[in-house]
């Protein structure tokens, strides 16, 4: 069943993404020739339904959406009719592009809402240990306390906590709980050493507390579940960025890149955890999936909005065997991305550390 839902769970994050494209086209009269999940040139079951026909694809690991007038394998058959996606304003055509990745970002979003109102185990802002000679210990807090609010903003995770002092300025006005009463105190942070995600080591505001491990079921109102969704939204958009960047400079080495086979395996395992691990793995999936789409890649949503905004701001129509060169480059990238990640697949499996 682990299996069935990893692969359920990634033709439906493909078919948001191309239901985005689908109904902005549609919205702008764009013709749309073919709506697919699923790749390959078998079709295991199709209809068509006006001018579009709806099939499914024996390799479930993506999906397309044909518009009238694009080709990513043919970049230079281009139709200019009024119905096709180069014959209209090119505004509207920035839209279609973009509406993909945007329904992927707004999918996470709504399960992140979802997320908050059912409640997930989070590490408790309880401290285990107060380190001599630092804020937290100079302002009176011991172990055990609970940390309820910071400058009035309340306080229910560790992750919080530690984000709020990550960007304090200045001092910080601790509301804590002890032996059923609550108590509050003042502290300035003090710039310490620190390590990030990546394993870097960075300066940042420290106040000298360590987390007491308590696990508690955490949920949120309804008004509560909206900032709680944006900043999640948000920050996993930017850990990917982040990712992306510490790869490129070599700070997170190649042999991290995970392959198909990587997703399928972690999806699977999240659908064995529960429910609420399986929401948060798909909303970072697809979080994934709508931020990797916008790099400017050739035959990326991406490169056609790279080029889109070239002709917005020339005037001009980018040369159409430049847009061929390069598209085929972007394939050459991306299927080097992909035999990188399968390779990656195989030597985990080889060694045993591939999570099946």
């Amino acid at each position: 069943m682990g299996f069935i839902g990893s692969i359920l769970v990634l033709a439906f994050l493909v078919f948001f993404h191309e239901l985005g494209h689908f109904l902005a086209a549609k919205l702008f009269g764009v013709k749309v020739e073919a709506f697919s999940i699923g790749f390959g040139s078998q079709k295991l079951w199709k209809k068509k339904i006006g001018q579009t026909e709806y099939s499914l694809r024996p390799i479930p690991l993506g999906g397309f959406v044909q518009l009238k007038g694009q080709s990513d394998l043919d970049p230079k058959n281009r139709n200019y009719d009024s119905d096709s996606l180069y014959g209209i304003a090119t505004y509207k055509r920035l839209v279609i592009l973009a509406a993909g990745s945007s329904f992927n970002l707004l999918l996470a979003f709504l399960l992140y809402i979802a997320i908050a109102l059912m409640g997930q185990n989070e590490l408790a802002p309880i401290i285990g240990k107060v380190q001599e000679n630092m804020p937290a210990s100079k302002a009176g807090l011991q172990t055990g306390d609970e940390i309820i609010a910071i400058n009035g903003n309340s306080i229910k995770t560790w992750e919080k906590l530690n984000k709020v002092v990550e960007s304090s300025k200045g001092i910080l006005e601790i509301t804590f709980l002890r032996n059923s009463t609550l108590h509050t105190t003042t502290l300035i942070p003090q710039i310490g050493k620190s390590k990030n995600i990546f394993g870097e080591e960075i300066s940042r505001p420290l106040i000298g507390i360590i987390a007491a491990n308590e696990i508690r079921k955490v949920s949120y109102s309804p008004s509560e579940s909206i900032p709680y969704a944006f900043s999640q939204t948000l920050q996993a958009s930017t850990l990917i960025l982040q990712g992306l960047e510490k790869m490129i400079l070599g700070i997170v080495p190649l042999s991290e890149v995970g392959g198909v086979v990587s997703i399928v395996s972690i999806t699977k395992k999240a659908t064995e955890l529960g429910i609420i691990t399986l929401l948060t793995f798909t909303a970072l999936i697809s979080v994934n999936l709508g931020i990797l789409n916008l790099l400017p890649i050739p035959a990326l949503d991406g490169g056609h909005i790279v080029f889109t905004i070239y002709e917005m701001a020339t005037k001009k129509i980018p040369s159409l065997n430049t847009i061929y060169r390069l598209t085929l480059a972007g394939w050459f990238i991306l299927f080097g991305l992909m035999g990188l990640g399968l390779y990656n697949d195989l030597v985990r499996i080889m060694n045993g550390t591939m999570p099946f």
